[in-house]
């Protein structure tokens, strides 16, 4: 039996966490219904081309992530050449430029009318396309190489924590026994950091499938944009809800890969030694092939796009600071903070309440949220849309009976179903930074507390919540830049005539104004950064050498806690 607080604080993490499951019930139950014609039709003329471009364009855009980062994090890790400080904290800046801005900004650089072939056909003379030969950016090969560009961070930040936990020890017994510094990558290194890699890889895997402004621009006719074109253009949410249940069977699949990947993996460090190699400087030509390698994923990823952005923003910058900037970039922010505090509010719910409780239902439900990070925006739009038009339709009937008024959508025709999938899509990123930090508070005050008489709630308030501070910041910082680069479902479920940067971006280059959209591209991009620089804070505390880097990976976990999203 519980005591009364600890009961409470379970039945609360119990609630919030089929809260959070409510929309793929929801999904399983509409796609369960007819769609007509529209299954049959789905089957044989779409899905299968969409199926099989979103294969090709997960399986490009891991190949790059996982030869990017785990390249450029072992030559940072292990190696001295020049700029390698640098380097470290510059590898992670891709990571604030969301998919749907690049790739606007890639094809506004190398389109036909863009600056690159532009200048060609002024500095050769040539006439029209049909006078030189130039690759197309719109293409599958083109979505996989930008969206690549700017999700390998993932990759690196994973890769790099396990190459830093790994003990020098180990490595200096592989030279000794007489193998080369790629020997050594290959059978000590890379084998011990494929828990990491296995993670990173299923988080760029994840924003593939959840992207749907890059695929579109580029023209790719993915899962996510046959959801989308399903619901809208054909107007058949049972469809919408059937091909998100495919989609779903993609994250589950590259869930259980990369589970498959971490899984029976059992390494242990066998010494807590940590010192730079001697023979880790790079001199010559491979001081200069290191440079180059760390450098060109910047400028792909980061510099070229942001040329881009300032260009476009500092032109237009009269002209783009007109009423529609501001008001998307006040429900932006309204709707982020929003988020952002109720993200936080429920993950100390959930945390708090596992803290606090024993139960085994309570901590198998407790991940549930986990899993909602997973789920594309598309597929969470449509599992909110139907439980919220439900209660809409049962507030209007319930109205018409008693004062013979119709309510209308209140609550899936409004700002509320935004900030309700913002809250549910990133709760993950902030349940996992309060636990991180509850996970630091040794139990010990909690009986202390009790002894002295303090309830479950007193000990939240008066002691848990002081000291999480820090903790809940960066739970909120996470949430709110998450939620102000959100697109899918904020195009799914934005009210008539509702704006926000994300979307006013997305709208804009659809109808290649991509100069009136650079403004607010680079207000989304300058806003990412905040978490970056924050993520460098960590990773720099955790280089060789210090107290923070010496973490030791045993069995299938990463105790190095980072606070991805």
């Amino acid at each position: 039996m519980f005591e009364k607080g600890n009961f409470s604080w379970s039945a609360g993490a119990l609630i919030l966490s089929l809260l959070a499951a409510a929309p793929l019930f929801a999904i399983a139950v509409m796609a369960l219904q007819s769609s007509g014609d529209t299954w049959p039709h789905l089957i044989e003329n779409v899905l299968p081309g969409a199926v099989r471009r979103t294969l090709i364009l997960m399986a490009g855009v891991a190949a790059i992530a996982l030869v990017t980062g785990t390249g450029t994090a072992w030559l940072v890790t292990m190696y001295r050449f020049p700029g390698r400080g640098l380097f470290q904290w510059l590898l992670l800046l891709p990571l604030a430029m969301p998919t749907y801005i690049i790739a606007f900004c890639y094809i506004e650089l190398f389109d036909y009318s863009g600056e690159v072939q532009t200048a060609l056909r002024n500095l050769f003379g040539w006439q029209s396309a049909r006078d030189y030969w130039f690759p197309d950016i719109r293409t599958l090969t083109g979505a996989i190489f930008v969206m690549g560009a700017v999700l390998y961070p993932y990759v690196y930040i994973t890769a790099r924590a396990s190459f830093v936990a790994q003990s020098i020890c180990v490595i200096e017994a592989s030279r000794t026994l007489g193998r080369s510094a790629a020997e050594t990558f290959w059978q000590i290194a890379l084998p011990l950091a494929r828990p990491a890699l296995a993670a990173g890889t299923a988080l760029a895997l994840m924003e593939t499938l959840n992207d749907i402004g890059a695929v579109e621009f580029f023209g790719v006719r993915t899962l996510t944009v046959t959801v989308y074109d399903t619901w809208l253009d054909r107007g058949s949410l049972a469809g919408a809800a059937q091909i998100s249940c495919v989609m779903l069977l993609f994250v589950l699949a590259v869930l259980g890969l990369e589970r498959g990947l971490r899984s029976g993996k059992r390494f242990h460090h066998t010494t807590g030694k940590y010192r730079d190699l001697p023979e880790s400087r790079l001199t010559g030509w491979k001081a200069g092939f290191a440079t180059l390698a760390c450098a060109l994923p910047i400028l792909i990823g980061f510099v070229l796009p942001t040329y881009v952005l300032a260009g476009d923003a500092i032109v237009h910058l009269a002209s783009g600071l007109t009423e529609d900037f501001w008001r998307a970039a006040m429900h932006s922010l309204t709707l982020s903070l929003a988020a952002a505090v109720l993200g936080v509010i429920f993950a100390v719910v959930l945390a708090y309440g596992r803290r606090q409780t024993q139960s085994k239902l309570v901590h198998i439900a407790s991940f549930v949220p986990a899993v909602s990070y997973a789920v594309p925006g598309t597929v969470l739009a449509i599992g909110i849309l139907i439980p919220l038009a439900g209660l809409d339709n049962t507030i209007d009937d319930a109205a018409r009976s008693l004062f013979g008024v119709s309510t209308g959508l209140i609550l899936s025709g409004s700002a509320f179903a935004i900030v309700v999938a913002y809250t549910i899509r990133f709760l993950a990123a902030s349940l996992g930074s309060v636990e991180a930090g509850l996970s630091k508070i040794t139990r010990n005050i909690d009986a202390a507390g009790r002894t002295l008489g303090a309830s479950v709630t007193q000990m939240l308030w008066r002691v848990h919540l002081p000291l999480l501070r820090p903790t809940l910041g960066a739970a909120a910082l996470l949430v709110f830049v998450d939620s102000m680069k959100e697109l899918p479902a904020t195009l799914l479920l934005r009210p008539f005539n509702f704006d926000t940067l994300a979307t006013q971006v997305f709208t804009l280059a659809s109808l290649y104004r991509y100069e009136e959209a650079g403004l607010s591209a680079l207000t989304i991009v300058l806003v990412s950064l905040v978490p970056v620089l924050f993520l460098h804070g960590i990773i720099a505390r955790s280089r060789p050498g210090t107290s923070a880097s010496r973490v030791h990976t045993t069995g299938t976990k990463e105790e190095l806690a980072l606070p991805i999203s």
